[in-house]
């Protein structure tokens, strides 16, 4: 079969999902699919509400069929699916998004169909999870019948300078020719150009560590973070100096939150321990960034006791609720356990962020954004997230919502250290 030909389906039109479907619509046939109706709905007026592409990027987009009907998935036979992969509460991986597109993908696979996965996953688990929902719907026989690929997303939100087209792409197939195939696929939209992995395991890995990785740098970070907090240390000014050497990597203390870094180290360590290894730094890393949201509280309660200021019910306004600056991206956001944190010692917390969606914060959170912010209100304040809207808003401006003795903290160093009151 001659796949250059043929129609492409995106399974899930999200941050990842939806700039694939759009750089393939501006040269072939796609169909891009979501079960979100008011999705759809939006990017057919050319909204994205992700703000990770404007309404011209979207119309360029000529081949790029929206829909939210299965049915239409039957007129595809290259399939790409991009649902999240999320944790549960105990901190397992949570397949069943992606086991349940690979059913709706299984109702339309025919013979000599190629299904893509681009979501995060431990290694093995495309072949050892999603294939055999395949067959069984489809009836179809795995690399037979139909083939499989993974080519791990890398996509940054809220990143205008790394986007799609300029980032290494990743690719694998179950066997060579499908891997030659699914490989020059990508190289049609990728001007960074392809690195094909020896199989669908590697590939699988390969994602999996590079959050792993990073998780564990600024763990590391957070934690030296603390010591020199304790030795009345400036942490920017530590970090400033030791990257004056060549090869010092520029990793910052934070909340580690994010559908990525504060997710994919935990389907690694779970298909560890499932093969019988109990993974130690790579958890010592994450129960030290999961518990920095109650060290910023612990810090602010202090400071705040420090300053003679009444902890009876203190009122504190925390900027920002997205995992990261610029972008309105709230999943699994550390944001809202500093808030919980906050709260169990008794404050009154209000929340503001530019970029958020005052509906979905509440949808998915219970969370009340506030629409303005009242001057001399505040007890302390706590830069959360970076948005440059804060950053322009500057300093002084900010300190004007708080009340005459007040607390400043500042996560983020977008301002000087004499600016603030604590910071990280």
């Amino acid at each position: 079969m001659n796949y250059k030909d043929q129609t492409i389906c995106i399974i899930g039109l999200g941050y990842v999902g939806l700039p694939l479907a759009v750089e393939f619509g501006k040269s072939r046939k796609v169909i891009g699919f979501d079960l979100n109706s008011k999705r759809i709905s939006d990017l057919e007026k050319h909204y994205d509400s992700t703000k990770e592409l404007e309404p011209e990027d979207i119309a360029e987009a000529i081949h790029l069929n929206l829909s939210s009907r299965e049915e239409d998935l039957n007129q595809a036979s290259i399939f790409i699916v991009t649902v999240p992969t999320p944790i549960d509460k105990n901190n397992n991986p949570d397949l069943q998004p992606l086991l349940k597109a690979s059913a709706t993908v299984g109702k339309a696979l025919k013979k000599g169909d190629i299904v893509i996965y681009e979501s995060t996953v431990y290694p093995g688990a495309t072949e050892e999870e999603c294939v055999p929902v395949l067959e069984e719907i489809s009836g179809l026989k795995f690399n037979k019948d139909f083939f499989c690929g993974y080519s791990p997303e890398r996509i940054n939100p809220g990143d205008k300078q790394h986007k799609l087209r300029n980032i290494v792409k990743v690719t694998a197939g179950s066997n060579d020719e499908v891997a030659e195939i699914i490989d020059e696929l990508y190289n049609e939209i990728i001007d960074a150009g392809t690195h094909k992995a020896e199989s669908i395991k590697v590939a699988e890995a390969a994602k999996v560590i590079e959050n792993t990785q990073r998780d564990l740098n600024i763990a590391l970070i957070n934690e030296l973070s603390i010591i020199f907090n304790k030795l009345d240390i400036d942490t920017e000014a530590v970090l400033q100096a030791a990257g004056s050497k060549w090869n010092f990597l520029p990793f910052r203390p934070g909340l580690v939150g994010g559908h990525c870094i504060g997710v994919d180290p935990y389907y690694l360590t779970h298909k560890a321990q499932l093969i019988g290894y109990s993974p130690e730094i790579i958890l010592a890393g994450r129960r030290l960034n999961d518990s920095m949201s109650s060290y910023v509280a612990f810090r602010m309660m202090t400071e705040l006791k420090k300053r003679l200021i009444d902890l009876c019910n203190p009122k504190i306004l925390i900027l920002g609720l997205s995992f990261k600056e610029n972008c309105p991206d709230i999943r699994n956001t550390k944001v809202v356990d500093l808030i919980n944190e906050l709260k169990s010692n008794n404050c009154e917390v209000d929340i503001y962020d530019p970029w958020v969606s005052s509906t979905e914060a509440e949808s998915e959170y219970g969370i009340k954004l506030i629409p303005i912010i009242n001057k001399e209100t505040y007890d302390g304040i706590i830069i959360a997230v970076g948005h440059h809207e804060f950053k322009e808003m500057g300093a002084k401006k900010i300190k004007e919502f708080a009340k005459k003795k007040h607390v400043f903290y500042d996560l983020k160093y977008i301002f000087k250290e004499s600016e603030s009151t604590l910071r990280l």
